[in-house]
C-alpha cells in the first residue's frame, strides 16, 4: 500500500542558459534560405545535431573503433559498443572536420561516413520509412551549393557530452523543436519541461518509497514519446534521488522525426535502443510482457481512430483488440471514433504494474466531459471509478503548450492508492499557479515555476480540502438516467394558427419543401439522387398546393379530443386532394398539439402510447430512491387536472398514473415502470458529465456542496 512521501518539488535542473549554442544552430539555418522555405529547416538542422552529437560522443574511442574494424570487419555489433562506450559507434575514418577537405567529392564521402555507423543509427539519420531520410537532403544541399557550408559550420559546433550534459542537450533539442513545431497541429503539441517536472513530481509524491532501494529496477513507459523529453526527465528525476537505481525508458512514437530525436537521446544515455518503437500504440503494444512502475504522456488530442480521417489500419488494429474484451487493452469501451484519448488511458492502464503502477497523463476536457450516459467514454469512466483507478484530476493554467491554449488536465491514476485515498477522488484546481513568460513562445504564455509546482504538489500530496481542492467519494459520480414520457393526449383542429405551425414544423417538407428546391435548382451541378429529389418535389408540388389551399377553406374552431374523431373529418376534407393514409396521418400530427384535456391515446393492443414530444431526461443519485426523486422532482410538475384525471382513469382501469420511465443501463434501454423488476442496478450507468460538471464547477468557485 501506498506510503505518504512528497519529493522535494523544488529541486530543479535549470535554469540552463542554451541560448549560445541554439542561436548559433539557428545562425546555420540561415544558410539555406532560398534553397529552404523556413518550416523545412528542420529537415536539415535536426539531423545534423544528431550527427555531430553522436560524432562528438564518439571522439575519445574512434581511433580503437576504426582500428578493430580494419583488423576485423564482421566484429560483432555488442562487442563493438564495449570499444565505443555507448550503444552505437562509427567505423570510417572520416570527420565532419576532414570531410570538407575534399569538397568535390563531399556529398559521396558525407553519405559514406553516414554508412559506416552502426545499424540503430542508420535508422536514425538515413531511412526514409522510419527516420529522417537525410540522403535526400545531402542531395538537395548539394545541388544547390549549401552542403559544405552547412558541414563545414557544424564541425565547428561542440556538443561533447563531457560539455554539452544530457540535460542540456534535452534543452537544445526542446528549443529548436518549439520553434520548429510552433505551427504544428494543436493535437500534435510539444509538452515544455516546466509541466514534464510537474508531472514527475505528482508522480513521485507518493506511493514510491521502494525507488529509493539500492540498485531497483525502475521501469517508465509513454505511449506517445515524441522526441523523449518526458523519458528523460522522469529519468533525472529518479536518478537525483536514487543515483544506484536501473532506470529502464520505454518509448512508441509515429512521428519519424520524433522518433529519431527520441532513439538519439537514449542511445546517448546508454538506454537500450530496442526500448524505443517507431510503432503506432493504437495499432501495437510493443512491450506486451513488460508492465511499468511508472506511464508518463501527453497523448494526441482530437485525433480519430475510425473513420475516414483515421490512419490507415488503425480502426482495424482498435476493432481486432477490443475484440478480446478485458484481456485486451479497450476492454472497458470504445470512445467516439474522433478522438482516441481515452483509448491511451485505457492502454496506460493497462501496462501499469498491477501492484504498485502509477501514471500521469495529460488531457483536455473532452475525456471529462464527452459522451452520454450510454456513450463508450462514459463506460470507461464508470469502469474507471468502478476499479478506483483514478487518484487525481488537476485542471492546468491555459496557455502553457507553444502551439495551443486550451484547457489542461494531469489524470494521475493509480494502482496502489493508500488507505485515505482508496474510493475516492482529489479534484484540483491549480489554474491559477503560473508565472507569465516575459516573452511569449508561441502560443505559451504562461510557465509553472519551482514555487508553483511545489504548491501544486503539496496540495495533492496533503490530500485535504481547501478553497483549491476537493474530495469526493466516488459515489459522488454515480448517477442514473431516466428518461421520463407522458402518455400522448392531443387536440385536433384546422384553424390557420395550427396549418400555419404544422408549416413551420415542416410537417409536409418530405412532400414538398420550397427552401430545398430552390438550393437544388440553383445547384452548379446535381448528382442523380439529388435530381431525383428535385424531380419527386417538383411532381409534388401541385398536390401540395391543393392540400394547403384546401385546408385553409375548411378551417373551424372545432377541436377533436382524439384522433378517431378527427380523422374522419380530415379524410373528408381532403378527399379531393389524395387519400394516403400516411399522408393523412402527418397531416393530423401536424395540426395537434398536447393537450392534457385530450384522451390518452393507445395502440392496438390497448397499451398507452407515450408522447415523444414530452420526452425529458432525468438523472438520479445513486443512492435515492427513484420514487421519492419522481415525487419531489417530476410529479409536481405535472398539472393537478392531469394527475387527477389519470387518478380516476387507473380507478377504473388499473393504469399507472406516473410518466413512464426509462433507464439507460449499459446501453440498452429497460422500462422501469416496476422498480421490482430491475435486477441489478449495478447495471445502470454513471453519469460522469453532469456529476463531474457540477462538482467541477463548484471547486473552481470555491462553493462547497451540501
Amino acid at each position: 500500500m501506498a506510503q505518504k512521501q512528497t519529493i522535494d518539488a523544488m529541486w530543479d535542473d535549470s535554469p540552463i542558459d542554451v541560448s549560445t549554442e541554439v542561436n548559433f544552430i539557428w545562425s546555420i539555418a540561415n544558410k539555406l534560405r532560398g534553397t529552404y522555405q523556413s518550416d523545412k529547416y528542420k529537415d536539415v538542422i535536426i539531423p545534423m545535431v544528431i550527427i555531430r552529437r553522436f560524432e562528438c560522443a564518439l571522439e575519445p574511442t574512434k581511433d580503437k573503433v576504426v582500428a578493430q574494424f580494419k583488423a576485423n570487419p564482421n566484429y560483432p555489433a555488442k562487442a563493438m559498443y564495449r570499444i565505443s562506450g555507448f550503444q552505437f559507434y562509427n567505423t570510417s575514418e572520416f570527420t565532419l572536420a576532414e570531410l570538407i577537405n575534399d569538397a568535390d567529392h563531399l556529398a559521396a564521402n558525407f553519405k559514406a561516413y553516414l554508412q559506416s555507423f552502426s545499424p540503430n543509427v542508420q535508422e536514425i539519420i538515413v531511412s526514409a520509412e522510419k527516420g529522417l531520410d537525410f540522403y535526400k537532403q545531402i542531395d538537395k544541399m548539394d545541388k544547390n551549393d549549401r552542403l559544405l557550408s552547412v558541414v563545414k559550420a557544424f564541425s565547428d559546433l561542440d556538443l561533447n557530452p563531457r560539455t554539452i550534459d544530457n540535460v542540456k542537450m534535452g534543452y537544445i533539442f526542446e528549443d529548436l523543436i518549439r520553434r520548429f513545431s510552433e505551427n504544428a497541429e494543436a493535437g500534435d503539441h510539444y509538452t515544455g519541461r516546466d509541466i514534464i517536472k510537474l508531472m514527475v513530481n505528482i508522480l513521485l509524491a507518493e506511493g514510491c518509497d521502494d525507488i529509493f532501494d539500492d540498485g531497483k529496477v525502475i521501469t517508465v513507459l509513454d505511449q506517445a514519446c515524441g522526441t523523449g523529453g518526458m523519458l528523460s526527465t522522469s529519468y533525472n528525476f529518479i536518478k537525483r534521488y536514487n543515483p544506484t537505481a536501473d532506470v529502464r525508458l520505454f518509448g512508441q512514437e509515429i512521428n519519424p522525426e520524433s522518433y529519431a530525436i527520441c532513439l538519439a537521446e537514449m542511445l546517448i544515455k546508454g538506454q537500450n535502443a530496442e526500448n524505443i518503437w517507431y510503432q503506432d500504440t493504437m495499432k501495437k503494444d510493443c512491450f506486451p510482457e513488460t508492465k511499468m512502475r511508472f506511464v508518463i504522456e501527453n497523448p494526441p488530442f482530437g485525433t480519430p481512430w475510425g473513420g475516414k480521417d483515421a490512419a490507415e489500419g488503425v480502426e482495424k488494429a482498435v476493432n481486432d483488440e477490443y475484440a478480446k474484451g478485458h484481456d485486451g487493452r479497450w476492454g472497458a469501451g470504445l470512445p467516439g471514433s474522433g478522438d482516441m484519448q481515452m483509448l491511451f488511458l485505457q492502454s496506460a492502464i493497462d501496462k501499469m504494474d498491477d501492484n504498485f503502477g502509477r501514471a500521469a497523463i495529460i488531457e483536455n476536457g473532452s475525456p471529462l466531459f464527452s459522451g452520454g450516459t450510454a456513450s463508450g467514454e462514459s463506460q470507461i469512466r464508470r469502469w474507471m471509478l468502478e476499479n478506483d483507478l483514478i487518484e487525481a484530476i488537476i485542471a492546468l493554467p491555459t496557455d502553457l503548450f507553444y502551439n495551443t491554449g486550451i484547457a489542461t488536465y494531469i489524470w494521475v491514476l493509480s494502482k496502489n492508492k493508500r488507505a485515505e485515498r482508496k474510493g475516492k477522488i482529489q479534484l484540483i484546481d491549480a489554474s491559477s499557479f503560473f508565472h507569465k513568460l516575459r516573452k511569449a513562445l508561441g502560443d505559451k504564455k504562461n510557465e509553472i515555476s519551482p514555487e508553483d509546482r511545489s504548491t501544486v504538489t503539496k496540495l495533492y500530496a496533503e490530500f485535504a480540502e481547501n478553497e483549491y481542492c476537493k474530495i469526493y467519494d466516488n459515489e459522488e459520480f454515480i448517477y442514473r438516467e431516466y428518461t421520463v414520457m407522458q402518455p400522448l393526449q392531443r387536440s385536433y383542429a384546422i384553424t390557420e394558427e395550427r396549418i400555419e405551425a404544422m408549416l413551420s414544423k415542416g410537417a409536409l417538407s418530405s412532400l414538398y419543401d420550397q427552401a430545398k428546391v430552390n438550393e437544388l435548382e440553383n445547384a452548379e451541378e446535381l448528382t442523380g439522387k439529388e435530381q431525383k429529389k428535385l424531380e419527386s418535389f417538383q411532381n409534388n408540388q401541385a398536390l401540395y398546393d391543393e392540400i394547403i389551399t384546401t385546408l385553409k377553406a375548411v378551417t373551424s374552431e372545432q377541436v377533436y379530443n382524439s384522433p378517431t374523431e378527427f380523422m374522419p373529418v380530415l379524410t373528408k376534407a381532403l378527399a379531393s386532394a389524395t387519400s394516403d393514409k400516411k399522408l393523412l396521418d402527418k397531416i393530423a400530427n401536424g395540426l395537434s398539439i398536447m393537450d392534457k384535456n385530450a384522451e390518452i391515446q393507445r395502440d392496438r393492443k390497448g397499451r398507452i402510447i407515450y408522447d415523444k414530444e414530452t420526452k425529458d431526461t432525468e438523472l438520479v443519485k445513486w443512492e435515492e430512491s427513484i420514487e421519492d426523486y419522481m415525487a419531489r422532482e417530476v410529479l409536481p410538475h405535472i398539472p393537478d387536472r392531469f394527475f387527477l384525471s389519470l387518478r380516476k382513469i387507473l380507478e377504473r382501469k388499473n393504469l399507472s398514473s406516473r410518466p413512464v420511465l426509462k433507464s439507460h443501463s449499459r446501453g440498452i434501454s429497460t422500462n422501469i415502470r416496476h422498480q421490482r423488476q430491475v435486477k441489478s442496478w449495478k447495471q445502470s450507468l454513471w453519469n460522469w458529465n453532469f456529476r463531474f460538471q457540477s462538482v467541477w464547477q463548484s471547486c473552481l468557485s470555491k462553493v462547497v456542496l451540501i
